[in-house]
């Protein structure tokens, strides 16, 4: 059973991010696009500080993979940019930490486009 359990922790994490921007959504007047930006500052803050380092150790995919894993990926690339190169790392460090997955992002959402045809709405 306690092979599961991680399973169940990231599941929770994870769904437990996106119901609060859910509700954010719902309840508020804030628009999408704001929550997603507030989202990643939030993870650059809680990992510029040391938190969300605990909670991606516990919850796994379920802190990484939304966009507060995306701040705090930034957060540590900066972090770890600047230890090696001192201030131009401040500029560069969010790039380098990130480039892989927008790499592989945009690599996929091209071959989705050349393999799918795609037709106007009506």
């Amino acid at each position: 059973m306690s092979g599961v359990l991680p399973y169940v922790w990231a599941f929770t994490v994870g769904g437990g991010l996106c119901a609060v921007a859910q509700i954010l959504i719902d309840r508020t007047r804030l628009t999408p696009a704001r929550i997603l930006v507030g989202y990643v500052v939030t993870g650059v803050f809680l990992g510029a500080i040391g938190v969300y380092k605990y909670i991606a150790e516990f919850a796994g995919a379920g802190a990484s993979v939304p966009l507060t894993g995306f701040g705090y990926l930034i957060s540590e690339g900066v972090r770890k940019a600047v230890d090696e190169r001192g201030l131009l790392g401040a500029l560069t460090g969010s790039l380098t930490a990130a480039a892989g997955g927008t790499t592989a992002a945009l690599l996929f959402g091209l071959i989705a486009a050349l393999c799918v045809r795609s037709k106007p709405k009506r």
